[in-house]
């Protein structure tokens, strides 16, 4: 076998040696084409699969190499392939196969579309794995709110600030994903960062007091000392001047912060967060990818913007709402620098020109279609803050307290939430509600009777399998629990037009007739009614 090789390799040397270089050039370019030819034809004839004739012992016969047989080539998969043929190979008029036209280039299919998608005979139009254009939708008006409260102790359990960053980003996502309208974070004063405070002033007294410790008499080592003790010491000054410039931020601003630059949609965080220490890890927060978080292609009705320093020809301001190189004018003027809220005609994207839009309130979206818009992030110094300082004039209507103790359970069978309109559910922190209520001296209500500031004094997670549920964990387990009741009992309309008649009794009121719960000896002395009446 070695013999015949080496003679056909000698004549050919021999012909190729008596021909020209051009002629060399052809004859191989045609041998290659030959043998491409062939191997197609062995494909063709097999099949669609390269035809391999093994021995016992696995060694090729066509090309003497040893193939090792692997155990997940499948009967199944080779049937197939070879029913199906190969879906590359396409023969020439002329009967012989072409080299031209054998088949699309890598990565395409006949189409001349990329195979990475999905097949477009499949009746299937979903793209699994591609992230949704459009968040759903209810298209119907909302007009109540959903808020959380929360300590800003719950970042104590992190030791460092990257733990701290991925915390907030949790309580973040969650919140977006269950349309939760406000987030309240309040001070729980159990004391945490003044420990931590004194914990950290302590090491910075410590630390200046070994580098002024650490003097060698000898005088040949002055020089090194000197050098080694100066370094320190700038590392000082940089710390003080950028504790100078940025103050260090207590566990609810830190919180607070980061909840708002979640919150922010993307084109607009440039212009609200400079360049501050409690953003170094930002980077490591996953987005939350809300609706008011539009793309620049995206023809949306809403848009959040920036004022611009800069006026229209008819006086207006400015507005960046994230459209590429097209500034929005609205319909007034206001102070460069604020963010609002601006409604969009859809045809005015696709219109050349200046874009007019109009500016609304940031619950224009939720009450038009319910829309979810984000959520505002607002710091209290106390529990007893987070009620009265509330946004809304009636203040919250259905208070939810959250605790191991509750008295109600969720997979109660006959559990229920009333109707409301504004909805709060507070978390404690570390130590639960109780802790936070006796540390604030504010309230007249001790810790064990905690359950008296609430309307529902609720336990989420009756047969926890851990000891303790954190916060975090506390805030995703309510809102899914919850968020099916609360869509229920939430008011669809607003105060005015749901209950016209009881506002009307409430306004209404007659001196004339006497009221039902009236005796009639009330009724005979109607002077001295009427006088305790107006005073």
């Amino acid at each position: 076998m070695t013999d015949q090789i080496t003679t056909a390799g000698a004549t050919s040397e021999s012909k190729m040696l008596s021909l020209s270089p051009e002629q060399q050039a052809l004859s191989r370019k045609q041998r290659k084409i030959e043998g491409k030819q062939r191997k197609r034809r062995r494909i063709e004839e097999s099949g669609g699969t390269r035809p391999r004739t093994l021995t016992t012992d696995g060694t090729d016969i066509s090309t003497d190499k040893h193939i090792s047989i692997s155990r997940r080539d499948d009967k199944n998969e080779t049937t197939r392939k070879i029913k199906g043929g190969s879906p590359f190979l396409r023969e020439s008029t002329s009967g012989s196969f072409n080299t031209k036209t054998t088949g699309p280039p890598r990565g395409k299919n006949r189409n001349g579309s990329s195979t990475f998608k999905t097949n477009t005979n499949s009746t299937n139009k979903h793209r699994f794995g591609r992230v949704m254009e459009q968040v759903p939708c209810r298209n119907k008006p909302r007009y109540s709110t959903f808020s959380i409260a929360l300590p800003g102790s719950v970042l104590a359990n992190c030791q460092t600030k990257e733990l701290r960053t991925l915390l907030v980003g949790q309580i973040a996502r969650a919140a977006t994903i269950y349309h939760v309208d406000e987030i309240v974070v309040f001070d729980d004063k159990l004391g945490a960062d003044e420990k931590q405070q004194q914990n950290n002033n302590w090491r910075d007294f410590k630390r200046r007091n070994n580098n002024n410790n650490h003097q060698h008499p000898s005088k040949e080592d002055d020089t090194t000392e000197n050098k080694k003790n100066e370094e320190p010491q700038e590392d000082d000054k940089q710390q003080e001047q950028q504790q100078m410039r940025f103050p260090k931020s207590n566990s609810q601003e830190f919180m607070a912060r980061l909840l708002q630059y979640c919150e922010c949609p993307q084109y607009l965080r440039r212009s609200f967060f400079p360049m501050h220490p409690d953003l170094q890890f930002a980077g490591l927060l996953a987005p939350v990818d809300a609706p008011h978080h539009v793309r620049a292609d995206d023809r949306s009705k809403y848009r959040e913007g920036v004022v611009l320093d800069k006026i229209s020809a008819n006086g207006n301001s400015l507005v960046n709402c994230g459209i590429r190189n097209r500034p929005v004018e609205i319909d007034r003027k206001i102070s460069p620098g604020i963010r609002c809220t601006v409604e969009l005609d859809k045809s005015a994207y696709t219109k050349p020109g200046q874009i007019h839009g109009t500016v609304v309130s940031p619950s224009a979206p939720r009450e038009d279609d319910g829309t979810y818009w984000g959520y505002t992030t607002r710091l209290a110094t106390s529990i007893h803050d987070v009620f009265e300082s509330c946004p809304y004039e009636a203040g919250y209507d259905l208070k939810i307290g959250t605790s191991e103790r509750g008295d109600k359970s969720v997979e109660d069978a006959k559990f229920g939430i009333p109707k409301f309109e504004h909805s709060l559910i507070v978390f404690g922190g570390v130590a639960g509600i109780e802790e936070c209520v006796d540390a604030d001296e504010s309230l007249k209500v001790s810790g064990s009777h905690s359950r008296t500031l609430f309307d529902v004094w609720l336990n989420v997670c009756p047969y926890q399998g851990s000891r303790t549920i954190r916060t975090e964990e506390a805030v995703i387990i309510s809102l899914a629990k919850l968020s099916p009741y609360l869509l229920k009992s939430a008011r669809d309309k607003p105060l005015d037009e749901d209950e016209p008649d009881q506002v009307a009794q409430d306004v209404e009121f007659s001196d004339e007739s006497p009221s039902e719960e009236s005796s009639d000896e009330d009724s005979d002395g109607g002077g001295d009614n009427g006088s305790s009446n107006d005073a």
